[in-house]
């Protein structure tokens, strides 16, 4: 580590620095730097790492990128929600949602499609934002710390930064079970759902750190994702085995969902499955069960929607539902209750999912803007 060279101040949301190797290629690292919020990513934050991603990929010095968060705790804990909050509570006009989530998704499709090698470092909470971040990275490592969830459902949002996407791709009924339970996962289920592709042990990061500083790096992106992975794949097979998957265990009964004929149907199934003390399993129904049944009408509808869409047009989509998010009030009530307030006890709009109008709904996923005026048009 000795080597590092610091680019900007050491107390910066993210800090950047660069390692020189010894062929004078060199690897660059940004570090989410918010410990006590668990890194949750805020609109500074955003604005940091955007152009300097963009620096990098041009800098011919620079072979890959490292991406990690700050302390043992997290990695990025998710969106700065509290933020949002106080612009939904002061009425903004929903100036700052819009922004915040233009410039979120705006760098979400940067990682997703960055030609250099970008290995993300997935220790602790990984949830929301943090999972939109750690989604496009060509090299995810997960260790045996790493806690990953899209729990929007418990705050009236729902799975955005590209879950239309990412949810999608995975095994049959498990990005919908995710969606609608919110359900935390280990490494194992992360390797499993093609949301990581290496487990390497947390105490390890020193010797991944050493290992990249001595690797004969070269200017041909090609080669370096290979010496990359292949590097990886060694620390993996010399790292303990993950803890179990959770999801492979419950396999079968959550691929069941997808025989339900509707999203009630999906829903009182899930709450049915006998859980016999599955802890995991009944903290996923708990999610669910006391969730906003608008959210779970939503991920249902995103995920069908997102279907057959591309990456870019699923981010286009999702920010026409987030702004609408931003209007319609349950987000603002959800983020209220558990982290404003935090009484735990959110005045959800409807009380069920058959509640819930289609035209609230339609709101959601109408398009806002003609596509060549959309704010993520030119990505």
């Amino acid at each position: 580590m000795a080597k590092l060279q610091l680019l900007n101040q050491a107390d910066a949301p993210v800090v950047f620095e660069l390692a020189h190797c010894d062929n004078g290629m060199q690897v660059a690292f940004a570090t989410l730097n918010v410990p006590k919020a668990l890194n949750a990513l805020n609109l500074d934050m955003i604005r940091l790492l955007a152009p300097q991603l963009d620096a990098w990929a041009q800098d011919e010095q620079v072979a890959l990128v490292v991406i990690k968060g700050e302390g043992e705790k997290a990695f990025c804990a998710g969106g700065d929600v509290v933020s949002l909050y106080n612009a939904m509570a002061a009425n903004d006009g929903n100036n700052y949602i819009e922004t915040f989530f233009s410039e979120e998704y705006r760098l979400d499709y940067q990682i997703h499609t960055y030609e250099k090698p970008i290995l993300l470092w997935g220790n602790g909470i990984i949830m929301g934002g943090g999972l939109g971040l750690m989604a496009g990275a060509s090299h995810r490592v997960v260790t045996e710390a790493a806690r990953i969830a899209m729990p929007e459902i418990t705050i009236g949002l729902y799975p955005d930064v590209g879950g239309s996407y990412f949810l999608n791709k995975m095994p049959q009924g498990v990005g919908l079970f995710l969606g609608l339970t919110g359900a935390s996962i280990n490494a194992a289920d992360a390797l499993f759902v093609g949301l990581a592709d290496h487990f390497i042990d947390a105490e390890k990061y020193g010797e991944l750190v050493a290992g990249l500083l001595g690797m004969e790096w070269g200017k041909t992106m090609s080669l370096n994702h290979d010496m990359l992975g292949e590097m990886l794949t060694e620390l993996n097979s010399a790292s303990m085995q993950p803890p179990k998957s959770e999801i492979q265990d419950n396999i079968n009964q959550i691929t069941d969902v997808n025989n339900c004929h509707d999203l009630q149907a999906q829903v009182d199934y899930i709450l049915s499955i006998p859980s016999d003390g599955n802890k995991w399993l009944s903290r996923a129904q708990q999610s669910l069960r006391q969730g906003s049944p608008l959210s779970a009408v939503l991920v249902s509808e995103q995920l069908k929607l997102g279907k057959g869409r591309s990456l870019k047009e699923c981010f286009m989509f999702e920010l026409g539902m987030s702004v609408q998010a931003g209007k319609a009030g349950e987000f603002q009530e959800g983020v209220r209750a558990l982290l404003i307030d935090k009484d735990g006890s959110p005045d959800w709009q409807f009380k069920s999912v058959g509640d819930v109008p289609g035209d609230t709904i339609s709101a959601f996923t109408a398009s806002r803007w003609n596509d060549d005026a959309h704010p993520l048009a030119n990505m």
